[in-house]
């Protein structure tokens, strides 16, 4: 099954362009299965060009297409992270204040292991 269209993982900035993993996508789409309610893509890849990336002096994770951020807070972003754990993820943010509130899922090798909270 696959809970995520295209449209939920492609760049948001106006070009369209998708790159997106698909090891990455069955990841997601297990995690998904397995957690057993929606899961709200808020950005999945972007180009070099997306103003997020562009303000940086090098291209985040989103511009490999491995990584995904997921809206999600409390209880539901642990749960959501020991899945992203269990199938394979290396980098893992949370952003647990405020509003927008989202766990950052990442399983690319060109950036190192870790976590952080924003």
């Amino acid at each position: 099954m696959n809970y995520f269209s295209d449209d939920e993982l492609r760049c948001q900035c106006g070009c369209n362009e998708l790159i997106f993993n698909s090891a990455v996508r069955v990841a997601l789409n297990t995690i998904r299965m397995e957690y057993g309610k929606p899961m709200v893509v808020t950005s999945g890849y972007r180009c070099p060009s997306h103003p997020i990336e562009a303000k940086k002096s090098n291209p985040g994770e989103h511009t490999t297409g491995m990584c995904v951020d997921i809206a999600c807070s409390g209880f539901d972003a642990a749960v959501i992270t020991s899945l992203a754990l269990k199938y394979g993820a290396t980098r893992i943010g949370w952003n647990q204040k405020g509003t927008g509130r989202f766990v950052h899922l990442g399983w690319s090798t060109d950036y190192p292991k870790g976590t952080w909270t924003y």
